[in-house]
């Protein structure tokens, strides 16, 4: 009885193993909000690599609305913190004057 246990523990010891190789193998796929923040830190950082391997894991049109999507949740969190219209706050950071 313990023999075919054990036989049993092995087999499926070695389907784990081999399905976790697998996955492994296969390279998860990025979501186009995570595309958008690591294009834009790394163009903030001046980092070209970074801002081509982001790039690549979307659309552009995907990437160019996760970028969009990302700046106006910055404007609205940092016109929360600053108490301030989010159309002040990206005035400000666009340096342009007061309306």
């Amino acid at each position: 009885m313990f023999d075919r246990l054990r036989t049993l523990w092995r087999v499926g010891k070695r389907d784990e193993d081999e399905r976790t190789r697998g996955s492994a193998k296969r390279k998860r796929a990025h979501n186009l909000f995570e595309a958008a923040a690591v294009y834009v830190a790394a163009y903030a950082e001046d980092d070209q690599d970074g801002m081509d391997e982001a790039a690549g894991w979307v659309s552009p049109e995907a990437l160019s609305f996760g970028v969009s999507e990302l700046a106006c949740r910055a404007v609205i969190a940092l016109a929360r913190e600053r108490d301030e219209s989010p159309r002040d706050v990206a005035r400000t950071l666009l340096g342009l004057p007061a309306a």
